[in-house]
């Protein structure tokens, strides 16, 4: 092979993480750098470039690299654009020509799509999607995220945002308020945020007994309500089982649209393990059409966690 590595990059609201990647999926070599500190576009991209340089430095040369693969918020594939990402600081409100800015200062090929989509293409070329055509990936972190692949082809719809599942809507009368506008999104009850929400919910509504009392409401986390369970905590363990069910629900909804062969799940939740992996199926199963009933696998992420992100954003890379 001519051009034996690529570069991927997962480029997040703090950090940008990039490293060169081999064709059998082994991350060689990465590194990060700031990107909330920048002013506008063209000063991250700057940033980036010179990172990237000297990431290749003098082991790895810049003929090299095939391409450049990019996870980004708000990533287009179509255009290579990302477009009003709210959580970047220096892509609020405008259209960044990132793919075209990003090849012009470093001349190599850049394919860039959204965050949730590139770990679809990461799992289907090198984790548990190998081989599959038909699956969806669930990302469960700060929000919800999903990639959609149909006969092989991450779906991207006519103007390439298409697959937000996690705005979708979960609970249609008096539902959370979501950060995207609307109300009762599966994002605010099935993320770490919405996980901590409910907890907060159940303190302030209920009186039952729980270790989460310990901690300011205000502060508790996805992995205070994680730890509370494994220690037993009965209120704990309901806000897993309620978790599950509201997204076995809507994945038995996502079955229904595509028909996938698996639902992949990746992110921070999944370390809760059978907690809220047993109520999805179950809930999951529960609301199935009979035709897909008990078919539909659901499976974690076998990809190394740190190394993730990095994989599916280098994967678009190779299709350059």
């Amino acid at each position: 092979m001519s051009k034996p590595y690529v570069i991927g990059i997962d480029l997040g609201g703090q950090t940008a993480k990039f490293g060169i990647v081999d064709a059998r999926g082994n991350v060689l070599k990465q590194t990060a750098i700031r990107s909330n500190t920048q002013n506008n576009p063209e000063e991250f991209i700057n940033d980036l470039a010179e990172g990237i340089k000297k990431l290749i430095d003098k082991e790895y040369s810049i003929e090299d690299i095939r391409g450049i693969g990019v996870g980004a918020p708000n990533g287009n594939y179509y255009t290579g654009c990302i477009e009003s990402a709210a959580n970047l600081t220096w892509a609020k409100n405008q259209v960044v020509h990132f793919a075209d800015m990003l090849k012009e200062r470093v001349g190599i090929p850049v394919a860039l799509t959204n965050d949730a989509n590139a770990a679809a293409v990461g799992e289907m070329t090198y984790g548990a999607a190998r081989g599959m055509k038909n699956f969806i990936m669930i990302t469960l972190g700060t929000g919800v995220g999903s990639g959609i692949v149909i006969n092989g082809d991450v779906v991207y719809g006519h103007d390439g945002f298409a697959g937000e599942l996690g705005h979708t809507c979960a609970v249609r009368n008096n539902g959370r308020i979501c950060g995207c506008g609307k109300t009762g999104c599966l994002e605010t009850y099935a993320s770490a945020m919405g996980v901590a929400r409910t907890a907060r919910e159940i303190i302030e509504l209920t009186d039952r007994k729980t270790l989460l009392r310990n901690i300011p409401a205000e502060n508790i986390t996805s992995k205070d309500v994680f730890d509370a369970a494994i220690q037993g905590d009965e209120v704990a363990k309901d806000i897993f089982a309620f978790t599950g069910r509201m997204l076995g629900e809507k994945f038995a909804d996502f079955v229904a649209f595509s028909a996938p062969e698996a639902i992949i799940l990746f992110g921070g939740l999944t370390k809760a393990g059978d907690l809220i992996y047993k109520p999805i199926v179950e809930s999951m199963n529960l609301n199935l059409v009979p035709i897909w009933r008990n078919k539909i696998k659901v499976l974690f992420s076998t990809l190394n966690e740190s190394d993730a992100a990095i994989l599916g954003a280098s994967a678009l890379a190779w299709e350059i």
